[in-house]
């Protein structure tokens, strides 16, 4: 799906012979809702600054500072927060900004929410987004969240959320990404919103085969990556967890360190790409279970879930449940396969939480494997904390994909100017 600025003035499109290519420096971003910081990561692979990051939550805000201590670090209230103080401080004049990145959180958006309804007051976080655009006018955006934004209110949300952004002079693209398409080990799905003041911009093509299945529905015009058994030859094979996290230290329950060494040599190349060259990785401690889940897990095999545990073992509530809800709960992940979507707690009744080969359940670490944060990204706060803020993260190299399609659009419009310039010079 794509829409255009509800503009009356015309457009000239810039299209350069060849696609010339203008190399720029390094590119400004803001992060709104930034989290603990996946989508600064991202970008900031992917060649680029942020300036200022902002999210209420503290202890993620301290871990998105200790990251990237080079940004303004903000963990006010977003509605608290004026856009025209922040430009001021930062020295921006209007249109100067490369990209405004974020998304509002999205538990009023999500399809595995209790209650979804138009008024949750989540959902009004929206306009703090416009106020930054209307403020900055930056050149383009990028504007993430839940695939189950698109059949929200039979769609009505994000045809406002379009005309909000097509108002401001935006040319917007609506993709809806599978992480796992670029080389994250996991099964995640992501809905973008691509915005620019220059013209449409290409969402980053697959660069991995995977398959996963979609657990969104809606968006009629918005459309996902569907690969094809041929594509196999010119895409890098899925990441699976062994190449995820088989190389980090094994542990029994109650053991690990918020700071240990490696045990083990990386053999996969993902494995080599996350490990911190200071041989130390972090957030890496195993969690006690309780008996019972002790006993659960004993039963379930890699690949199984709550299926495999006998009915008596089973909580009261899911011994009346049908075989064929809750497919991830009490799960173990396979080896050879994807992890499950990261979740906000590591706890097996909500998930896939028991290791391939280990009886345990995962550490921090290792979900942050699967979000694909290197093992040097250290996360602050209790251990709860650190386990939501890695699940509420966007995958950082998606974002980094997402943030290269961003800097080759400013690049080849740049290009462009350049020799208009030229010719009128």
């Amino acid at each position: 799906m794509r829409t255009t600025p509800k503009t009356k003035k015309s457009r000239l499109k810039l299209v350069t012979p060849g696609k010339r290519v203008v190399q720029l420096a390094l590119l400004r971003t803001i992060d709104l809702f930034s989290g603990a910081g996946g989508i600064t990561e991202g970008f900031r692979q992917a060649g680029y600054q942020c300036l200022y990051g902002n999210d209420c939550m503290m202890e993620a805000m301290k871990t998105f500072e200790h990251n990237h201590p080079e940004a303004w670090s903000d963990w006010r209230n977003i509605e608290d927060v004026k856009p025209i103080e922040i430009r001021s401080k930062l020295k921006l004049e209007k249109g100067e900004l490369d990209v405004l990145v974020g998304g509002p959180p999205c538990q009023g958006f999500s399809i595995n929410a209790p209650e979804r309804f138009l008024h949750d007051p989540r959902n009004k976080l929206f306009t703090d987004y416009v106020r930054f655009l209307e403020e900055f006018e930056p050149k383009t955006f990028l504007f993430e969240n839940v695939p189950g934004l698109l059949s929200l209110g039979d769609g009505m949300v994000l045809k406002r959320i379009l005309s909000e952004f097509g108002r401001l002079g935006y040319y917007v693209t609506v993709k809806v990404l599978f992480a796992a398409h670029y080389g994250v080990p996991q099964e995640r799905w992501r809905l973008i919103l691509l915005g620019s003041k220059l013209g449409e911009i290409a969402a980053p093509e697959p660069t991995h085969y995977a398959m996963g299945r979609a657990n969104f529905r809606g968006g009629s015009g918005v459309l996902t990556f569907q690969l094809a058994e041929s594509d196999k030859a010119h895409l890098l094979p899925t990441v699976t967890v062994a190449e995820a996290i088989g190389d980090l230290p094994r542990l029994d329950m109650g053991e690990g360190a918020e700071a240990i060494g490696y045990t083990i040599e990386a053999e996969s190349e993902y494995a080599q790409r996350m490990r911190n060259p200071k041989g130390v990785v972090y957030n890496h401690f195993a969690a006690k279970l309780s008996k019972q889940n002790v006993e659960r897990m004993k039963h379930v095999k890699p690949g199984g879930s709550w299926r495999d545990i006998p009915h008596e073992l089973l909580p009261k509530g899911m011994q009346r449940a049908r075989k064929s809800d809750h497919t991830k709960r009490y799960g173990r992940l396979r080896n050879n396969g994807l992890a499950g979507t990261v979740l906000t707690k590591c706890d097996p009744h909500w998930g896939a939480a028991f290791l391939p080969d280990q009886n345990r359940t995962l550490t921090v670490r290792e979900a942050a494997r699967f979000q694909s944060f290197p093992d040097s990204y250290q996360f602050l706060g209790s251990r709860v904390s650190q386990y939501v803020q890695v699940g509420n993260a966007v995958p950082v190299l998606m974002a980094k994909e997402i943030g290269a399609s961003i800097r080759t659009h400013l690049e080849m419009h740049s290009a462009a100017m350049t020799d208009l310039e030229a010719i009128h010079g």
